[in-house]
């Protein structure tokens, strides 16, 4: 219980559920989408049926202004938002307006920039985790923007930003010779060809899941992605030889009339879950030995990114290919792979051990900071 809202009745069974938006370190976190019956990244309806399913929930439940959350939800579904953005917004939102009636308040217009920081305080008293924390807060500065526009919410709450530091954690990459110990294990045709699509594409596991057969097209040795599965981009990945030759043993042995290309079981076309993937992909991580590692389904895609940039490839053509909407998100791969750096530290660190840091090799440097100071003391007379 928190609060007085039960949980359970209300569809919440994890504490730390979080549907993040942006392309984070692991793209399914283990205690994320599952929380409300579907595993992580499969959810099979549509916004509007999405939308009924979540107000069907909150007539359940005792909250304060449910009808402007109500309105809200179907605001956003207005604006074509996927199903995992609605329940996102529906548990900050629920789990806020929870918060606000334990403070003795019923109506969005006594919600001060204090409730928004104590339930921050909260959040961060009951262990969850800060990208969990950071989401639910977008999802609540996002409908109490809305009912400000509406007149309702104090413009108050705004005032100075709230901002929460967020750990930079370097992306995953398998080692080489990790790769090739996962490859050699593969005895399934279809698994082989999925993981080496993954490998090969960067395709995030959702877009290659919702793949269909009309669009891979291996002539051209490319797969148009019409959605990107964070940020609905669309764009078109290319794929190497070897996942050529795995896909093209696929398809003479997968059922013909499947709409999708790894399809799940049953006579309906649909794709296979996200939970079947991953238990075949971490069955050969296992096979391979590689478990103690922390590698998951997701370390294929930061795999392929790395290897890109290891051999030459710029940042912006990698932007495009991974789907990223900023180049900063694809800069996180350049602090694994700056080749340039590691170089200058082994040169300079061998001079020391040797000995060899003469003073002329500092002079550059000393001259540099003299004609600074020279500069500065010239300025200021």
């Amino acid at each position: 219980m928190i609060g007085s809202i039960n949980l359970r009745q209300a569809g919440f069974i994890s504490d730390a559920y979080d549907a993040s938006t942006v392309d984070s370190i692991e793209d399914y976190p283990n205690d994320s989408e599952s929380s409300f019956g579907f595993p992580p990244g499969s959810y099979p309806d549509s916004s509007i049926i999405t939308l009924h399913k979540l107000l069907k929930r909150l007539s359940g439940i005792d909250v304060p202004e449910k009808e402007r959350l109500d309105a809200y939800l179907r605001h956003v579904t207005r604006r074509n938002r996927r199903p995992r953005t609605l329940y996102s917004l529906y548990t900050s939102i629920v789990f806020f307006l929870g918060l606000i009636k334990d403070n003795g308040k019923t109506r969005l217009e006594d919600v001060t920039k204090g409730d928004v920081e104590a339930f921050i305080e909260r959040e961060q008293d009951r262990g969850i985790k800060i990208t969990t924390i950071r989401t639910r807060l977008a999802n609540i500065m996002s409908f109490l923007r809305y009912w400000m526009e509406e007149g309702i919410v104090s413009p108050e709450v705004f005032f100075r930003r709230i901002r929460l530091q967020m750990p930079e954690r370097l992306p995953r990459a398998m080692e080489p010779d990790d790769v090739q110990k996962l490859l050699s294990v593969i005895d399934h045709t279809r698994d082989r060809a999925m993981i080496l699509v993954l490998l090969r594409t960067g395709m995030r596991i959702g877009e290659l899941l919702g793949t269909k057969m009309s669009e891979i097209h291996l002539k051209e040795r490319r797969i148009e992605i019409y959605e990107g599965e964070k940020n609905r981009l669309g764009r078109v990945v290319y794929l190497s030889e070897d996942a050529i030759c795995a896909l093209e043993s696929w398809f003479h042995e997968r059922i013909k009339w499947q709409e999708y290309v790894f399809y799940g079981q049953g006579r309906r076309s649909k794709p296979m879950c996200y939970s079947t993937a991953r238990t075949r992909v971490m069955l050969y991580v296992q096979k391979a030995g590689l478990l103690n590692k922390g590698y998951t389904v997701h370390t294929l895609r930061h795999t392929f990114a790395t290897e890109l940039l290891n051999a030459g490839m710029r940042l912006e053509c990698l932007q495009v290919l991974l789907g990223h909407q900023g180049i900063e998100e694809t800069r996180r791969y350049a602090r694994l792979t700056d080749k340039t750096r590691e170089e200058d530290y082994f040169t300079a660190m061998s001079k020391i051990e040797r000995g060899d840091n003469r003073n002329d090799d500092r002079q550059p440097h000393e001259l540099a900071t003299i004609l600074e100071a020279t500069e500065l003391l010239a300025q200021h007379g």
